[in-house]
């Protein structure tokens, strides 16, 4: 039973009664969030890896030379096998400042076989609105491996082709987060909830005094603040340490069909509902005998099929889920009968079909 129960419920989620949480927990402020950098680079120093010839990589090539007054003859397309074209990734945190450092990730772009050992030349990173906000440079660090041989064998471990640089970018411009100036302070949950955004707004007005905030819809919290970053920051910090009883999360059933995972969380009720869940299995067995003729009769010796054809059904006995059966009660019903990950994926559709099981069915 205790093998049964395991592959079936590799992840369980059980609702327990609802505990305070912090308001940071729940979500963030308005304009306090990450921002996404990219960039174009040229990494050098590949063991013959590279892109070779692939002309945006020589355009690059050319580009960094011209930095140092070196000038490439017309015409002339170096080979590049030690270089490759990448793409730069990084995120700018909220509030990050001029000369702190961001890691990185780079990409090939191109047919480059393997970024190990490579070093990435100096490269701007740009926001969404086109500005430079870091500039990045560093050796990368590659967990993957590729190696190809003089016979056309290769071998590829994980993804050598990308690879990371902690600290490889160097921020040269500050975000504005804009909550300085705004007319009023705006508090996102992570997750949409009309109980628990309504139990954020009466948690600060109990702090703060009445009227002081005000639930806008199932997401945003809208908060009177003085205006000034400093009476603004002191005062966001003071709302982020308040306590919140969330709402208890809706009931929930997930399903990955591919796996057998199945996720149930405590909120699941069943209404009254009986269910039987049986298997048919039909075996064939072909064999064969030899027929002799009798006597001295004329006929021949042949060889003459024989199928026994056996049909079992298992037989299972139907069960009952009484009104209100919780999460116990339907892991103790579906063992009884040792029902597969694949039964329990056809019962809880069955149960859903239904109208027995109050709750979101989601397969992935």
């Amino acid at each position: 039973m205790m093998r049964i129960l395991s592959a079936l419920f590799a992840l369980l989620l059980i609702t327990a009664p609802a505990m305070a949480e912090r308001i940071k927990d729940l979500g963030h402020f308005q304009g306090l969030r990450s921002n996404q950098l990219t960039g174009y680079g040229i990494v050098v120093g590949l063991a013959g890896t590279g892109d070779d010839n692939l002309e945006y990589t020589t355009q690059g090539m050319r580009s960094v030379a011209s930095r140092f007054g070196m000038q490439l003859p017309a015409g002339v397309n170096p080979a590049l096998k030690n270089a490759a074209a990448v793409i730069i990734t990084a995120d700018l945190p909220a509030f990050a400042k001029p000369g702190e450092r961001l890691d990185i990730t780079v990409a090939a772009m191109g047919k480059a076989k393997s970024l190990r050992g490579g070093t990435l030349l100096m490269s701007p990173l740009q926001g969404a609105d086109g500005q430079i906000y870091a500039m990045a440079q560093g050796n990368l660090a590659v967990g993957g491996l590729g190696i190809d041989a003089a016979d056309g064998s290769k071998i590829t471990v994980n993804v050598p082709t990308a690879g990371r640089i902690p600290g490889g970018a160097t921020v040269e411009r500050a975000v504005d987060a804009g909550f300085a100036t705004t007319p009023e302070l705006r508090f996102n949950l992570a997750e949409a909830d009309l109980t628990t955004v309504g139990r954020v707004a009466n948690a600060i007005n109990a702090s703060l005094g009445a009227g002081r905030a005000r639930a806008i819809d199932a997401v945003t919290v809208a908060i009177a603040a003085p205006q000034g970053a400093e009476l603004r920051t002191a005062l966001m910090g003071q709302i982020e340490d308040l306590s919140v009883d969330p709402a208890d999360a809706a009931a929930k059933v997930i399903v990955n069909a591919r796996t057998g995972t199945v996720v149930i969380n405590g909120a699941v009720r069943i209404a009254p509902a009986a269910v039987t869940h049986g298997k048919l299995t039909v075996k064939v067995n072909e064999n064969y005998r030899v027929s002799q003729p009798e006597g001295f009769s004329r006929g021949q010796t042949a060889v003459v099929p024989k199928s026994n054809i056996d049909v079992e059904e298992e037989r299972r006995p139907m069960f009952r889920f009484a009104g209100g059966a919780s999460l116990a009660d339907i892991v103790k019903a579906v063992n009884a009968i040792g029902a597969s990950p694949a039964d329990l994926v056809a019962i809880l559709e069955a149960l859903k079909e239904a109208g027995a099981m109050k709750a979101e069915l989601v397969v992935l």
